[in-house]
């Protein structure tokens, strides 16, 4: 049978026909446990279980790796008949130690992170992981006495994103039936700064509102950040507000175009980004244009009535629009023109009348006589 150390082996001696002769359970090293229900060796990890005739069953705790071996159980007849077990004992792995680690690395270090688990048995398996994800180390394998060392190396060149990234030391063995052991190590990497901005409006107007965000990646963290615009101090403090790492402008004009920079330091050095405003003008807030066709007349003919006229004038005919009002500005001046007219038309009747008058009196009564 098989069991793991620290746990419990039970031996179990069988005889279908037996005399009344007493079974014996013995250990590898030929020492009598017991004799029937008798025991002989002087261990409290060993206990009798069952005791008959027909059976003898023992239980060992707290089984040890010296318990391994080859057991034998005898009935004593003549001949002597025997039976024998084997017990394996599987020598669980300790918790693996990670090292070769030193916090913080700079960046460009390269190191070597070793993995070590001892007193497994057989040998255990050890994998790496970076991030849960399975990467391949140098696996070496060491036996000392019935049990085994394991130890597997990774060689690293770190950088920036090696910063905050986990590298995991799992050990697997077949003592470890519902688990696993590891250890995890989480690198702290040092490395100088790199800056970007972002603005919150792809493409900033006269009057709007314009943020500008300065993101300084670097370990230590690059705190404050510095504000510049085209080389010097930026301008109008009343207008430009600076907080923290934001730049935020309340009403764009077309004086806050530059070149703004924002750099972040930290001990391993400085690092800058520039974004170029370019204020551009608001579109104009102008209302439809109404410029109408010029008004034609009718195409029926007949006099012009105010409606016509009116729909002439506007170049809005509805034909299924409701007569609107008379226009009384309208009506005066056509009254006003007919009258011209008839004043004229009476001047011009009565000079002639006055011209002919004689003429036409002497022709009348020389007719008559």
């Amino acid at each position: 049978m098989t069991v793991t150390e620290g746990g419990i082996a039970n031996l179990t001696c069988r005889v279908e026909h037996n005399d009344n002769t007493s079974l014996q359970w013995s250990n590898p090293a030929q020492q009598t446990l017991f004799f029937g229900d008798k025991k002989a060796l002087r261990d409290n990890r060993i206990e009798l279980v069952r005791a008959t005739s027909q059976e003898l069953t023992i239980s060992i705790s707290e089984v040890t790796l010296a318990d391994e071996g080859m057991y034998t159980c005898s009935l004593f007849t003549m001949p002597v008949k025997t039976a024998k077990a084997f017990l394996t004992v599987l020598g669980v792995p300790k918790k693996p130690e990670i090292n070769g680690l030193t916090k913080p690395l700079l960046e460009g270090d390269q190191i070597t992170l070793t993995c070590v688990t001892s007193g497994s048995k057989p040998a255990a398996d050890v994998r790496w992981f970076k991030n849960e994800k399975e990467i391949k180390g140098a696996k070496e394998v060491n036996a000392s006495g019935k049990t085994f060392t394991v130890k597997s190396s990774l060689q690293l060149l770190v950088n920036r994103h090696d910063d905050g990234v986990a590298y995991t030391c799992r050990v697997d063995h077949v003592s470890l039936t519902a688990t696993h052991e590891e250890t995890t190590q989480v690198l702290e990497v040092h490395y100088a700064p790199y800056v970007e901005i972002k603005h919150s409006i792809p493409a900033p107007l006269e009057g709007q509102y314009l943020k500008l965000e300065c993101v300084p990646h670097g370990n230590p963290s690059p705190d404050p950040v510095l504000w510049t615009k085209d080389g010097g101090e930026l301008p109008d403090l009343d207008r430009v507000i600076v907080e923290g790492r934001e730049l935020t402008f309340m009403s764009l004009n077309k004086t806050d175009n530059g070149t703004y920079r924002c750099e972040a330091t930290n001990h391993l050095g400085t690092s800058h980004a520039e974004y170029k405003l370019v204020v551009k003008d608001a579109p104009t807030t102008s209302s439809p244009s109404t410029a109408s066709p010029a008004p034609t007349l009718p195409d029926n003919t007949g006099p012009l009535d105010s409606k016509d006229l009116n729909s002439a004038v506007t170049g809005n005919r509805d034909p299924n629009a409701l007569p609107g009002p008379p226009d009384h500005a309208l009506i005066g001046g056509i009254v006003a023109v007919v009258v011209f007219a008839t004043l004229c038309l009476i001047i011009v009747l009565g000079r002639y009348l006055a011209r002919h008058k004689g003429s036409c009196d002497t022709e009348y009564w020389s007719n008559c006589c």
